[in-house]
């Protein structure tokens, strides 16, 4: 990333738009929104096998395994404003099942780059398909998109959600609907 390139484009879009860039409030705003576009595109930087670090174990248990409620903060990729929400992930193991903590490690991976929400959800579950092989993948993510709530429609209380189903999820209604119905309830 190139810090003082953006910093000079930070700094032009704030005159352009009829700011003073020398106002004491402006003077460090070029600085602080590179670092904040080089923590919110950290995506770019990492690798699955760094996120996942070895974390994959052989383990014969075959039943759903569920990390739901996961929070993650993204950038739309056509006006680059927030779009944030929760991400459920299931999977069934095929023999490997993987430490849980790199799920969401694996949801900031995706979400942490300019985005659209069907497509980090499709890419979460591609990604845990090829790293587990497990007998099926499911992710869902629900997100509220600060471009539809600030400009353009300016609906607050819309949410969009979006599925990627892989193996017995996809095949199985009984499996997807059970994963679904897991979604509703609130144990914690």
């Amino acid at each position: 990333m190139n810090f003082r390139k953006i910093e000079e484009n930070v700094k032009s879009i704030i005159t352009e738009i009829g700011e003073d860039t020398e106002r004491q409030g402006l003077l460090k705003t070029p600085e602080r929104v590179a670092l904040a576009y080089k923590h919110l595109t950290r995506g770019y930087s990492q690798t699955v096998e760094q996120v996942i670090n070895g974390a994959i174990f052989d383990e014969k248990y075959d039943e759903m395994v569920i990390v739901k409620d996961i929070d993650f903060y993204s950038l739309c990729e056509h006006h680059m404003l927030p779009f944030y929400g929760k991400v459920h992930i299931a999977y069934i193991p095929n023999g490997k099942i993987v430490g849980l903590s790199k799920l969401p490690r694996i949801v900031d991976l995706f979400a942490r780059r300019l985005q659209v929400q069907e497509r980090m959800t499709q890419q979460i579950a591609d990604t845990i398909d090829k790293y587990l092989d497990p007998i099926g993948v499911a992710v869902v993510s629900d997100a509220y998109h600060m471009c539809m709530m600030m400009r353009g429609v300016e609906k607050q209380n819309s949410t969009t959600t979006s599925s990627a189903m892989h193996g017995i999820f996809k095949e199985d209604a009984r499996t997807r609907s059970e994963f679904l119905e897991l979604l509703s309830h609130r144990r914690i």
